[in-house]
């Protein structure tokens, strides 16, 4: 039974009192306005309103957050380190050093408050009288207006407003001002002051200033150096040239005079200061050495693909996120690819005809210097200058100097940039740049890591890094790579190839396709390891024939050398690739097959020491400790995959060694170390390669026009490119122990005549890379056997032993006694296994 409740009373008594109440507040209202001052009053009060809404609507909106400031963080560069922690690059389009308040020197501090502020710790972020003297000024002059902003309101324009000139500004400077003095402490606020104003020079910050104004850090000025530092801030472009030294004397002498007045100096101080010249040095570069340009050119690209190039990408910008990168830059090596690289170049050029092949500038006016400087051309080899030509026998550099030019090719033309190198005083000849490019890298070939990069002549004639940019032909540095598929195929050092024609049809489209070697000729039937040695195109092909195309072209995918279709021409390097990703492949054949990324960074780490690159990094705890602790020794397990097979490796590897002993880059072999290589040579040729290394360095180069061109028939890679890195080998090898290669386990090492392949008993090999024994590599159960039946045992024990001595005499592997012995042994052998091995 549903239950009815009577609806509830509604009380009338509220409304009733509401009512009474607002029309007695409405007759005293009345009454209060037949007052003249209640009507003055109410007028003033409701003008103030409408005041203060329309003031913050005009100033006070929508200003920034002054709060903000706390957690503000300059905008810093990154700076790179090399592998052994020194700075060496530093991305940056302004200069900017942050430091503490407590690193700022308290004469510095005063020179500025001087300068800028004098009641800076005592007034709340406003000048009550300057502003009201320069309110005065600014009515009775037609003039620029004349400010009156104290440091705060100054940071407040800096970061937080715009740099227009205007009363509105004004104001909101003012506000912006008080709420910054609430938010921070004085000292907050100048050192905010003091990391970023702008002094000239493209610098911000009084440590940057005083690098480059001074080349000093601000803890070494003098006096009349942070006096002059001081005077900035109101006009740098003007103070900071050398011909407005007057003035700026002028102006630094005001401020010390105003230090004295503050009695922050004596007067012994005051005068010492005033009689110093200003002191100023020229317009200096980055202070880091000219090393791994390219390099550095490599690392900012992958920075800007990681982490964006300006704020707007986020935090860790490269040109203002601060960050620290430690790179795997080794300087010794970088200086040595470098040079050897250049002295290559330059070999190739000598003796070719000059070009101008550096780019032109303007020189129809004054103004040539400043385009000359724009441009940025330099070079950094030997003494050489990059300068413009004037005409009339003159020559130009980038600080607007002059000096005579000795002579020239006539191929020369006003406005042509140019190199010179001194020759007598103030007199410089025309030096040639090679038109022809290249590109070398040096590599870690057990992590990966690159340990140098050079990419052309000098990065600041080119920054296009042929190292790593340029797509080329390796020509027959990818053989090494069909042999590893022939030997996972069945195939083995010694297998027989004959080096003969060879033609294949490829289909109705392309028709037949005939293969020759480099000289045109054949040899017939001869073991795998000659044709490498020998760098034999017929017998490549065959090897890549037999273990089938398909199969090859997975090897070099699975190399990172590149993703070709499964044409034979690719088998003698037809398909482009890097110098980079050749070194890299090379590496992985002396790391046993096992995939290698190459990397440029170790780490990356923000402002604040962090590191955020990459995301799994830890720190090797100890492992630079001066002593053992006693503890295991830290081990590292292998990455990457296995991409092929360790024995295969090990055996092009071994192969490849004897590309140095007797091959194609035979002239590597008097650095008398374990080495393997192979050169490369391109159809033209257009590219000559060599890539090799020891088991702890690997390295390769090309050279090559950067638009394809013939290089003449007597550019090879065993006569351009192999003396190349034999230079650079020499002196970046010269302390490293004679380490040879490391066999993997189930390598079967067995003595083979050189020539046949054939298994050797009785005989063994000798330091003598000619000699006709050899140790050969081979997997388990591919290496030649022999079945010698026991009249032949017979036949052989009855020899006399002169003629024993006369056939080892003649084979030239090793000497009588020592083949008798080895007989012997075989011998010995051969019994206690029944005669069968």
């Amino acid at each position: 039974m549903d239950i009815v409740h009577p609806p509830a009373e509604v009380p009338d008594t509220v409304s009733y009192r509401l009512k009474r109440s607002a029309e007695e507040f409405i007759e005293r209202w009345r009454g209060w306005w037949q007052s003249k001052r209640f009507r003055l009053a109410t007028y003033a009060v409701g003008g103030l309103v409408v005041l203060f809404i329309v003031f913050w609507a005009l100033f006070a909106r929508n200003l920034p957050d002054a709060e903000a400031l706390i957690e503000y963080e300059s905008p810093l560069p990154t700076v790179v380190r090399d592998v052994n922690g020194e700075p060496f690059h530093s991305y940056a389009r302004e200069r900017r050093v942050q430091l503490e308040y407590a690193d700022f020197p308290k004469t510095l501090v005063h020179a500025y408050l001087a300068a800028e502020d004098k009641t800076f710790f005592s007034h709340g972020g406003i000048d009550y009288p300057g502003i009201a003297s320069a309110i005065f000024d600014n009515m009775f002059s037609s003039k620029r207006s004349r400010g009156a902003s104290t440091i705060t309101q100054q940071v407040a324009k800096n970061l937080l407003l715009t740099n227009e000139y205007s009363y509105t500004r004004k104001v909101k400077e003012a506000i912006l001002a008080k709420r910054i003095e609430n938010a921070l402490t004085k000292q907050q606020i100048l050192s905010l002051y003091l990391n970023e104003i702008a002094l000239g020079r493209q610098s911000f910050g009084v440590e940057a200033a005083a690098q480059a104004y001074f080349g000093k850090s601000v803890n070494q000025l003098q006096l009349h150096e942070m006096a002059f530092l001081a005077i900035l801030p109101k006009a740098p472009e003007r103070y900071g040239r050398a011909k407005n030294a007057v003035a700026a004397i002028a102006r630094r002498n005001w401020v010390l005079g105003e230090m004295r007045a503050n009695e922050w100096i004596t007067e012994a101080q005051l005068l010492t200061a005033r009689a110093q010249p200003l002191g100023l040095v020229t317009q200096r570069g980055t202070g880091y050495k000219n090393v791994g340009g390219y390099f550095a050119e490599e690392v900012r690209r992958q920075l800007i693909e990681k982490f964006g190039e300006t704020d707007a990408a986020g935090p860790y910008s490269v040109y203002s996120g601060g960050l620290w990168v430690r790179s795997s830059m080794n300087p010794e090596y970088q200086i040595l690819a470098t040079k050897a690289l250049r002295d290559g170049l330059l070999r190739y050029n000598a003796g070719k005809a000059w070009k101008a092949n550096l780019g032109k500038i303007d020189v129809k006016d004054d103004n040539w210097a400043a385009r000359f400087a724009l441009s940025n051309i330099g070079i950094d080899y030997a003494n050489w200058r990059a300068g413009v030509a004037l005409g009339k026998g003159r020559v130009g550099f980038a600080d607007g100097t002059e000096a005579t030019l000795d002579g020239g090719p006539a191929a020369m033309k006003a406005g042509d940039v140019i190199a010179v190198a001194p020759n007598g005083i103030n007199s410089f000849a025309v030096r040639s740049v090679p038109e022809v490019g290249g590109g070398m890298v040096v590599q870690n070939p057990h992590n990966g890591r690159v340990l140098a990069i050079q990419g052309g002549f000098d990065n600041r004639i080119s920054s296009f890094n042929r190292a790593t940019q340029a797509q080329r032909q390796p020509g027959s540095t990818i053989k090494p790579f069909v042999y590893a598929t022939a030997l996972d195929n069945g195939m083995t050092p010694t297998s027989i190839i004959v080096d003969g024609p060879y033609c294949v049809w490829q289909g109705a489209n392309l028709g037949q396709k005939c293969f020759r070697n480099f000289d045109g000729g054949g040899a017939g039937p001869k073991t795998m390891r000659w044709g490498l040695e020998q760098s034999r195109n017929l017998m490549t092909v065959r090897a890549a024939t037999a273990a089938g195309m398909d199969n090859v072209t997975d090897t070099f995918r699975a190399m990172s050398i590149g993703d070709y279709p499964d044409y034979l021409a690719y088998a003698l390097g037809a398909g482009d690739t890097t110098v980079l990703k050749m070194v890299n492949a090379y590496s992985m054949l002396v790391n046993q097959g096992r995939e290698l990324k190459p990397t440029l960074i170790d780490f990356a780490q923000n402002r604040k020491g962090k590191v955020i690159w990459p995301s799994k990094w830890v720190p090797c705890k100890g492992c630079r400790s001066p002593d053992w602790n006693g503890k295991p020794m830290p081990r590292f397990a292998a990455a990457g995959k296995q991409v092929m097979d360790p024995i295969t490796a090990y055996q092009v590897v071994h192969m490849l060694e004897g590309v140095i002993e007797r091959g194609t880059a035979v002239t590597l072999r008097e650095l008398n170390r374990p080495l393997f290589g192979k050169t490369g040579t391109t159809t033209g040729p257009t590219n000559v390669w060599f890539i090799g290394g020891s088991p702890h360095l690997v390295a390769g180069l090309y050279l090559g026009f950067d638009q394809p061109r013939n290089l003449g028939g007597y550019a090879q890679g065993s006569s351009v490119a192999a003396p190349i890195f034999k230079q650079f080998a020499r002196a970046a090898m010269a302390d490293m122990p004679k380490t040879p290669f490391i066999a993997p386990a189930g390598t079967r090492l067995v003595r083979v005549d050189r020539k046949s392949g054939k298994r050797v008993y009785g005989a063994w090999p000798g330091n003598d890379p000619q000699n006709a024994v050899i140790w050969e590599a081979f997997k388990a159960e591919t290496e030649p056997k022999r079945s010698i039946r026991q009249e032949e045992l017979a036949a052989g024990a009855e020899k006399p032993k002169k003629e024993a001595e006369t056939q080892s005499n003649t084979a030239g592997a090793v000497s009588a006694p020592s083949a008798s012995v080895g007989t012997k042994r075989d011998r010995e052998f051969i019994q206690q296994e029944g005669g069968i091995y």
